[in-house]
């Protein structure tokens, strides 16, 4: 492949550092199960899309970048970082490039997260801008205020502790995992629950946590003011790492209540299955979707109120109690990503929306059309912009 540069933040780096190992690991494990089938059929073997050399090679080609401050990244080409506040080390990037005399500013959003979620400090838009490209996950849309949602929360988890039932959380392990150990650890701080059982089993959820605890300068205040009082170890007593296939099959033998933190976060693969065809079909479990269910995904069909579902084949009764928590979302809604927007709309750049299904597009248009008077260009794959 190319041996070039890749730019991103510390944290950034680190993550992708402990993804992109995964995921190797996992490709070449599924080619060589698959191969041993094909070899039996006499047929040639397949090669993983990468392999776990390749992703070294790629790792090593990272360096790291501090937000604030330009870097030359190509000849006339200047980029420069600032928080988006979706995730530990997440960035909006903005390209200052001087071609025969002239300079342009493009800004990318990225995932933009939303205002005032914990953890993590709120997105720092910048100022200038003849193109931004945004993102529109929620373009359409806006989330149940967090405080609403945290109560929500809070509610979930003392009846299913009342019932005996147990709480599944198909949890995205960088992120949502942290997200919700952390307000688990405040309910137990502040007496809003008893402590309980919660089973963290995600080997990479596990590891990310280890990441944001080692970039504490990410955090916002409040987050900060929390750890000062005492650290999460000291309020999540009750709380398992379930790093091997054998810790997370013992959980089955857990009585509720307990709530359990599993991938993948869309249930499209992962331990969360296992968790779903022992529990799904039994009236007393929640489940809490506490992130975006992208279409066709087992979780959109639970988000859905599907009645049945397969897994591992089977058919499996939806007897479950499903929650959909969209105020913990990563995600900006519309009217944080129009906060956003408002920044650069006196300088009347040109307007991209990307990362969105048709009607979030379509929706965060028609609002930036009607906030700014501004026109936006939605482009399909492959689609050529001239700037």
């Amino acid at each position: 492949g190319h041996r070039v540069p890749v730019y991103a933040t510390p944290a950034t780096i680190e993550m992708t550092s402990l993804i992109l190992r995964d995921s190797a690991h996992i490709l070449a494990a599924d080619a060589a199960r698959k191969n041993r089938k094909l070899a039996r059929a006499g047929e040639p073997p397949i090669t993983p899309l990468y392999s776990p050399e390749d992703a070294e090679g790629a790792l090593r080609m990272m360096r790291p970048v501090p937000y604030q401050e330009p870097v030359e990244i190509a000849p006339g080409i200047r980029a420069t970082w600032t928080e988006a506040g979706h995730m530990l080390g997440s960035a909006s990037i903005q390209l200052t490039v001087t071609e025969d005399g002239r300079e342009k500013k493009i800004v990318f959003s990225g995932d933009l997260g939303p205002r005032s979620a914990p953890i993590l400090r709120d997105y720092e838009p910048f100022h200038e801008a003849d193109m931004v490209f945004i993102e529109s996950t929620y373009g359409s849309r806006n989330h149940r205020p967090f405080d609403e949602t945290v109560e929500q929360f809070v509610t979930i988890v003392n009846d299913a502790i009342a019932s005996g039932g147990k709480i599944l959380v198909p949890t995205f392990a960088v992120g949502r995992a942290q997200l919700i150990a952390s307000l688990l650890g405040w309910m137990f701080r502040n007496r809003k629950a008893t402590p309980f059982p919660i089973f963290m089993d995600s080997p990479m959820a596990i590891e990310a946590s280890k990441i944001y605890a080692q970039h504490r300068e990410l955090f916002d205040d409040a987050a900060l003011k929390f750890i000062a009082k005492g650290t999460m170890r000291d309020e999540l007593k009750t709380m398992k790492l379930c790093v091997t296939a054998e810790d997370s099959k013992a959980i089955n033998d857990q009585p509720g209540p307990c709530l359990i933190m599993a991938g993948a976060g869309m249930c499209n693969g992962g331990r969360i299955l296992h968790h779903f065809k022992a529990n799904l079909w039994k009236p007393e479990t929640h489940v809490l979707m506490v992130g975006y269910q992208a279409v066709g995904t087992l979780g959109r069909l639970l988000v859905d109120r599907a009645e049945y579902v397969k897994i591992f084949g089977e058919k499996i009764a939806v007897k479950a109690d499903v929650h959909t928590l969209g105020g913990f979302s990563a995600h900006a809604g519309q009217t944080d990503l129009l906060n956003w927007m408002g920044h650069f709309a006196d300088a009347k750049p040109k307007v991209v929306i990307t990362h969105g299904e048709s009607a979030s597009r379509l929706g965060l248009e028609a609002a930036i059309r009607k906030e700014f008077g501004l026109s936006c260009s939605l482009p399909n794959m492959g689609a050529v912009i001239a700037i």
